[in-house]
């Protein structure tokens, strides 16, 4: 079903919105510029998750931008194991490296590190694994997430129960309270050997935090379920990814990327039971294996693509306003070099898998 009761008239004060939003999109296309490599020491690749650290504290600088690498130097898939940090100059610097063999918790399977990935207030970095052991599909286990204080060290990890394959993260974040949303694409997927299941999950973790003690975990509620998921041979796993709550709260954005939609489910922070896979705010057009997504201060919601380097707007009432390329390199062009994006100060900062570094788009 479409999000219709959302289509009301507009007012000249969205039409505004969205002729800023236009213009936005088409002027940026003029320029889009490396910031800094995402690669560190030790050769890892693939990068995923993007995450605008909120407070300067430890090793993290506000205002910079920390990503996670998924593949290791031998370009394996699942076995990435490092988060660096970028100032929006260009300075780049390694923030953590993860031992599986020396963790405070399990995680099961080991790591590698996903497109979850975000930071609080308080200074604790969250990001999720789905690891393997040879880069496919056949080998990746359930992982966790992994909490990091501000100086890179892991301090604890959340398992088991409802957590299996976490892909994406956002956060609704309240400083000594937190909600984590995380998108799970392990459920019944490895079994399948590439045939298309609906088990992909959405999960609510409800968090208490403070600068001084570690995140403790209250609850954890499925408020999404039945969504797409397969293994890939080039993707590993494709299924829900990209997770965006709107400016207010009350909307959780989901890239549905097997059916090329951008899925929303009302009221995220309150819910005590699945939305399934939510209402549909858009679908097809421009969409193309969407994955990474965010909402922009205007209230639009920003999808890339898998498939064809694009990003594309959508307003709040699920109307595709733009898409631009964001990258064209490959065959077919942009195929599988997007996932992670923020808007920082009218910017969008976007990792590019196919050149392993950080742009801008502005």
């Amino acid at each position: 079903m479409e999000l219709a009761s959302l289509r009301s008239s507009r007012s000249p004060r969205i039409a505004a919105l969205l002729l800023i939003a236009v213009t936005y999109c088409a002027t940026a296309a003029a320029s889009i510029k490396k910031v800094a490599s995402t690669v560190p020491a030790n050769g890892d690749i693939n990068p995923y998750g993007v995450a605008v650290i909120p407070t300067t504290t430890g090793s993290l600088v506000r205002g910079n931008i920390l990503v996670s690498n998924f593949n290791d130097s031998d370009n394996f898939q699942g076995t990435g194991t490092t988060i660096v940090q970028i100032s929006p100059s260009g300075s780049m610097s390694l923030f953590a490296q993860i031992d599986a063999n020396n963790l405070p918790g399990p995680c099961p399977g080991g790591i590698g590190l996903t497109t979850a990935l975000v930071a609080l207030q308080t200074g604790w970095v969250v990001v999720g694994s789905l690891p393997t052991t040879d880069g496919t599909a056949a080998t990746a286990k359930a992982g966790c997430l992994l909490v990091l204080d501000s100086n890179g060290k892991v301090a604890e990890t959340f398992y088991g129960s409802l957590i299996n394959g976490p892909w994406d993260m956002t956060a609704l974040d309240l400083g000594r309270h937190v909600q984590l949303f995380v998108t799970n694409v392990l459920n019944g997927t490895v079994a399948a050997g590439g045939k298309q299941v609906k088990h992909g999950t959405v999960l609510r973790l409800n968090l208490t935090a403070s600068k001084s003690s570690m995140p403790s975990l209250q609850s954890m509620t499925i408020i999404g379920s039945g969504f797409a998921e397969r293994s890939d041979p080039a993707a590993l796993v494709i299924g829900p990814t990209g997770l965006a709550l709107s400016r207010d709260g009350f909307f959780l954005y989901v890239a549905d990327s097997l059916a090329n939609r951008i899925a929303v489910i009302p009221f995220p922070a309150f819910r005590g039971d699945s939305g399934g896979t939510g209402l549909t705010l858009s679908e097809g057009g421009a969409l193309n294996d969407p994955l990474g997504v965010t909402v922009a201060p205007n209230g639009d919601i920003l999808s890339v693509n898998g498939n064809n380097g694009l990003v594309v707007t959508i307003s709040p009432f699920g109307d595709q306003l733009s898409k631009v390329f964001l990258d064209k390199s490959g065959s077919p062009p942009g195929a599988g070099a997007l996932f992670g994006l923020a808007v920082v100060d009218g910017r969008i900062f976007f990792v590019d898998d196919a050149e392993n570094d950080l742009k801008v788009f502005e």
